[in-house]
């Protein structure tokens, strides 16, 4: 019902990745507004998606979509809506959540008394320690994927709690609003069909 006429070519679906066709300020507020819709609580909607925000602040690549379901699992909030958190974690917001994580690990596991610090390239980094994992490399993984992968997991800790609580307290605010404003649009239809 809601198909294309023509469907997209490959190179469009990735060019409409990276950069949406219907512009970044409607993706967003569409973006809301399916969440806001999601069956549940202010609390679990908000929380489930912060959860999914959360984890894309941890080095664990390609695990984000479980790990986020797990802990949305255990802390009673949408598993659904901790998917689509995930997307803060993207192709866009991933060299600056990179960099950050090792820059502020490094800082917390020298005691603040490390010089400035490079970020190495993490794109190798991260495709070279998968390949390492599948064919159980684990020098690879002692020598060059543990010195930076440690820092990283260090401060995705705090900076996933902070990151938790800067995405669920709007969150809550915005889809509780959203949820009362449809009650009382559906208690106020209801009236009037009883009239």
């Amino acid at each position: 019902m809601f198909r294309r006429n023509k469907q997209l070519s490959l190179g469009h679906k990735v060019v409409g990745f990276f950069w949406p066709a219907m512009g970044w300020r409607r993706s967003v507020k569409y973006l809301l507004h399916r969440l806001a819709r999601l069956p549940g609580t202010a609390y679990s909607i908000a929380g489930g998606f912060a959860c999914g925000a959360a984890v894309s602040f941890t080095p664990f690549v390609g695990l984000h979509f479980v790990i986020s379901a797990i802990v949305a699992w255990i802390i009673r909030t949408n598993i659904l809506a901790s998917a689509i958190g995930t997307a803060v974690g993207n192709p866009w917001t991933f060299p600056f959540i990179w960099t950050w994580l090792y820059k502020t690990g490094t800082w917390i596991t020298t005691g603040g008394t490390s010089e400035q610090v490079a970020a190495p390239d993490f794109v190798a980094v991260f495709g070279n320690m998968m390949e390492a994992i599948l064919s159980l490399n684990g020098q690879y993984l002692l020598e060059t994927a543990a010195p930076i992968f440690w820092p990283m997991l260090i401060s995705s800790i705090p900076t996933g709690f902070v990151i938790w609580w800067v995405f669920y307290l709007p969150l809550k605010y915005i889809v509780q609003r959203y949820q009362d404003r449809r009650f009382n649009n559906l208690a106020e239809d209801l009236k009037e069909t009883e009239k």
